[in-house]
């Protein structure tokens, strides 16, 4: 195996047992096994000869990392990862062993939540009620249709929808950070004013879960608020860890 390419799910302490049963990504389900360098492990797979973003892969992927996280910490690598050798997944973990260890004692115990908000276009009722310029513009184009004033309404109402889910989403905030050790924004979505991601304590995962619950619902009228979780700890690993780089790429 060891001029094989392989496939990277995470990095472990080499102590680390591997979840009994769990298989990997491709067509038949590839065996898990450790690579073990010192005082670490990665856990790794034959790499598949085509490898797509098809379902099944993506959850043999997250799955692994949620059963890994169950028994220790784990630094997730990204679907995707592939390593040209098992030599040069020993080398990455020789190279940067002490702050992989730093990172696994961080993130020891805790799990990732993610909150995504996202305006509503069924608060219109209530902006037309609370915003006086979108009340005027309204007003106005039903007085004198035309496109101008169909665009300026568009565009009042739109801002408006989206100060509103921005207040949503600080109010949300405030309420899950305290529940959080750290957080992390996470990339643009369409259509989303906040996506942002939280590092919770393990036992502290139901109470967030509950907290957000109930900020969607008292919310619902200014926002859409989506909580997933929990997740592997994606967000809190240095980007070049989770990605592969340079050692490992894409495949």
């Amino acid at each position: 195996m060891a001029g094989a390419h392989v496939y990277v799910y995470g990095i472990i302490r080499a102590g680390h047992e591997l979840p009994p049963g769990r298989q990997g990504v491709g067509s038949p389900p590839a065996r898990l096994r450790k690579l073990c360098e010192r005082s670490l492990a990665a856990v790794v797979s034959e790499a598949p000869d085509s490898l797509l973003a098809r379902r099944r892969d993506l959850l043999a992927h997250q799955e692994t990392l949620l059963a890994l996280a169950d028994e220790g910490p784990v630094l997730p690598m990204r679907f995707g990862v592939v390593s040209p050798d098992e030599s040069a997944v020993a080398k990455r973990l020789a190279e940067g062993e002490q702050e992989h260890l730093d990172t696994l004692e961080r993130l020891a115990g805790r799990l990732e939540m993610n909150l995504k908000v996202f305006s509503v276009e069924d608060g219109l009722a209530d902006l037309v009620r609370e915003d006086a310029t979108v009340r005027r513009l309204r007003e106005a184009a039903q007085r004198r249709p035309g496109y101008e004033a169909s665009v300026r309404l568009g565009e009042a109402v739109a801002a408006g929808l989206q100060r509103r889910a921005a207040a949503a989403a600080a109010e949300a905030l405030r309420l899950l950070t305290p529940l959080s050790e750290a957080t992390a924004p996470g990339p643009d979505v369409p259509g989303c004013v906040r996506n942002i991601s939280f590092l919770v304590p393990r036992h502290a995962v139901d109470a967030f879960r509950s907290e957000a619950t109930r900020c969607a619902t008292r919310l619902v009228s200014h926002a859409e608020v989506r909580v997933s979780g929990p997740l592997p700890c994606f967000s809190f690993v240095p980007a070049a860890t989770h990605d592969g780089a340079p050692a490992a790429a894409g495949h």
